[in-house]
């Protein structure tokens, strides 16, 4: 996060949204939408969006999600639940990887301060 609070973004993808501005406002409306749309709250939204990215094996997305469900107010316990959910779906490996992710993303925002 940065000292204003906002997601760090990675560079490519803002390299890609400053190539495609509008692609990358309707994806930022998409999802605002989904979150607007329905009972989820933020923080029940980053958890199951942990989730979902465990399934996919997207490590940056992950730990996106991870820095976002913390700053709604995830605990470091529902996130690593989230995480474990995945097990009997995605599989023992993919899981154990993605908790390993979780922690890395966790240590990294501790030593940035």
């Amino acid at each position: 996060m940065t000292a204003d609070g906002q997601d760090r973004l990675p560079s490519t993808y803002v390299a890609f949204a400053a190539r495609f501005p509008g692609l990358a406002e309707s994806h930022a409306a998409a999802n605002q939408s989904v979150i607007d749309g329905g009972p989820l709250d933020e923080r029940q939204c980053e958890l199951i969006k942990i989730g979902i990215c465990l399934g996919a094996g997207l490590e940056s997305a992950l730990k996106s999600h991870v820095r976002r469900a913390l700053r709604h107010g995830a605990s470091v316990e529902e996130v690593e639940q989230a995480v474990a959910l995945g097990m009997t779906t995605s599989g023992w490996a993919r899981t154990v990887a993605a908790w390993r992710w979780v922690h890395d993303q966790i240590e990294r925002d501790a030593a940035e301060g």
